[in-house]
């Protein structure tokens, strides 16, 4: 089952060339890289195993302050995230949290539908881009 607000995508490329290829969408579109956190190497380091899970914080002020503005809660879920895992399966996953879920999750009005809107559309667009074929 699917978790609320996530939006999960199978990636044709491996863990690590499929946060590469993430990661350089959001620096082409000028967006801020926060941290790239590498949870199988924090586990490695814990004695514990874990199929390759990284983690990328990453954002932009103009698109996430007027969600901030509406309810500075919502820095709670900003920036913005996303996860690539490898399943038990071998299949590589692409997951982000949907920025209208965010808005709805912290009850903002139609006043902010326009930025969460366009947000969702930006990262449905660099998710597509990263993982389409060369």
């Amino acid at each position: 089952m699917a978790a609320d607000g996530l939006t999960t995508v199978e990636s044709p490329f491996g863990p690590k060339e499929t946060m590469d290829r993430f990661e350089a969408q959001i620096m082409a579109k000028g967006m801020s890289v926060f941290a790239r956190i590498d949870h199988a190497a924090g586990a490695a380091a814990g004695g514990l195993l874990l199929r390759p899970t990284e983690l990328l914080i990453f954002g932009s002020a103009r698109a996430g302050t007027p969600l901030m503005q509406a309810d500075q809660a919502v820095g709670i879920d900003l920036p913005l995230k996303a996860l690539v895992y490898e399943d038990a399966a071998g299949k590589v996953w692409l997951a982000t949290n949907d920025p209208r879920w965010i808005a709805r999750r912290h009850g903002l009005g139609a006043a902010t539908a326009p930025n969460a809107d366009a947000m969702a559309a930006g990262l449905e667009g660099l998710v597509k881009n990263a993982l389409k074929s060369p």
